[in-house]
């Protein structure tokens, strides 16, 4: 019997450090946060949630017509850390009594469909899966139905981090999974990585 899986787009933070809503970045013909919900229902999540929270009113009309009908999850206190956005979003898997909850931001470009296949593939009703990158394991990461209560007891901004270095979580490699949208030099890169069809910017070391 397969299990089902829930995804969780994060985009309600307030960029201010890129100076423009990452989430509205265009990349290969779409903007990121539609790249996020498209890559999260190519991979076979259903539903998939969107937490939107710093000027969330500039978003939804672009939600509401996205043709992969993404569920909308308000987050009015974005300004309290990633944690917030998660655990309203476990909160939401636990009311469609998913399986599982597929975690993932908006700005990881070199996230495919592929990968977070790979992640469900390797579910294990015992075990979270994460990604690893960089010597570290991160998110796209799959919590378990057994793991919503502890994500929705998340305090802060470093989201699901301390839940990610549990022993017992299996892990995917994700190339490049370090590289996301911050900063105006990351937009530079991701421009760059568009430019020449790239899916890894050649200043970034991955680790297989």
């Amino acid at each position: 019997m397969s299990r089902r899986v829930a995804a969780l787009v994060l985009a309600a933070g307030a960029s201010e450090r890129l100076g423009q809503p990452k989430q509205l970045v265009q990349y290969q013909g779409e903007c990121l946060m539609d790249r996020a919900i498209r890559m999260a229902h190519e991979a076979g999540a259903s539903p998939v949630f969107v937490v939107l929270g710093a000027g969330y009113e500039a978003f939804l009309e672009g939600l509401q017509s996205n043709p992969y009908e993404p569920r909308i999850l308000i987050n009015k206190a974005w300004k309290r850390g990633m944690s917030t956005s998660i655990a309203l979003g476990a909160a939401a898997a636990e009311r469609v009594d998913a399986d599982d909850l597929l975690v993932l931001t908006c700005d990881q470009v070199t996230v495919t469909a592929e990968h977070l296949r790979r992640l469900m593939e390797a579910s294990h009703r015992e075990h979270v899966v994460a990604s690893h990158y960089y010597e570290r394991r991160g998110i796209p990461a799959l919590f378990p139905e057994f793991s919503f209560h502890a994500l929705q007891e998340l305090t802060g901004d470093t989201g699901a981090r301390e839940l990610l270095q549990d022993d017992a979580v299996l892990t995917v490699p994700l190339r490049g999974g370090e590289f996301d949208v911050d900063t105006p030099a990351d937009l530079e890169r991701l421009q760059a990585m568009e430019a020449d069809h790239s899916h890894v910017p050649s200043t970034i070391m991955s680790l297989e």
